[in-house]
């Protein structure tokens, strides 16, 4: 399976931020911008996650998004506040390639089934925010990494992927935007656990970051 370089864009009122923890949001730019920038840099896809759509109970902004798609020369999935077949219909017809459903996944779960065998599970990625605790171990956050769910995020990914999603997105929340390095024991504990794509998240530094998260994700082959 090829190996891709997925960058992923953080959009909060209509700006383009960065964030550490999952809090201290900073504003650093025009997503437009970012996108061209990225095309130049010949990435395989890009991912562009809204983050107040689902916290603010909006659907997702299409005029925006379209706006991003006709900019971008290469794949974007899209995330935040998809709760409808209908939004994601929208999505694809305005240029967005995969859609990324976290909340959903655990209050309409029939909502991945549904949308895999409409648009093909290669079109549904299911997000998975993680926080590790140092007694009870790895647990799936949503809300913004505010909401304790209890579950494994092992089972959980297995789960999303016998529901039809055809792609985990891992983020460790303890690690993002930290520059630290990937949370390897985490890539390996769920990658383990499926046989679908696994795409990490949260404190990339270098390339042998990458380099040691393509490794781990490896030992399930």
């Amino acid at each position: 399976m090829p190996v891709r370089v997925i960058p992923s864009l953080l959009i909060s009122n209509g700006g383009l931020v960065k964030s550490v923890q999952f809090k201290d949001y900073k504003y650093i730019g025009d997503p437009i911008n970012a996108v061209k920038i990225f095309n130049e840099k010949e990435v395989d896809e890009i991912a562009i996650v809204d983050i107040d759509a689902t916290r603010n109970n909006r659907p997702p902004n299409i005029e925006k998004i379209q706006e991003i798609a006709n900019e971008a020369f290469m794949p974007l999935s899209y995330g935040g506040g998809i709760t409808k077949i209908d939004e994601i219909k929208s999505l694809f017809y305005n240029g967005v390639e995969k859609v990324i459903i976290n909340k959903s996944a655990h209050t309409k779960p029939a909502l991945i089934t549904q949308a895999a065998k409409i648009f093909g599970s290669q079109s549904v990625v299911v997000s998975i925010d993680v926080r590790k605790h140092w007694m009870s171990g790895y647990k799936v956050y949503t809300d913004n990494g505010k909401k304790d769910t209890k579950l494994k995020p092992e089972e959980f990914a297995k789960q999303m992927e016998d529901l039809g999603a055809g792609e985990i997105l891992l983020n460790n929340i303890d690690l993002d935007g930290t520059f630290q390095g990937y949370d390897i024991a985490l890539i390996e504990k769920v990658s383990s656990s499926i046989s679908i794509p696994l795409v990490a998240l949260g404190g990339a530094a270098n390339l042998n970051d990458f380099k040691l998260a393509v490794k781990a994700d490896l030992k399930k082959m």
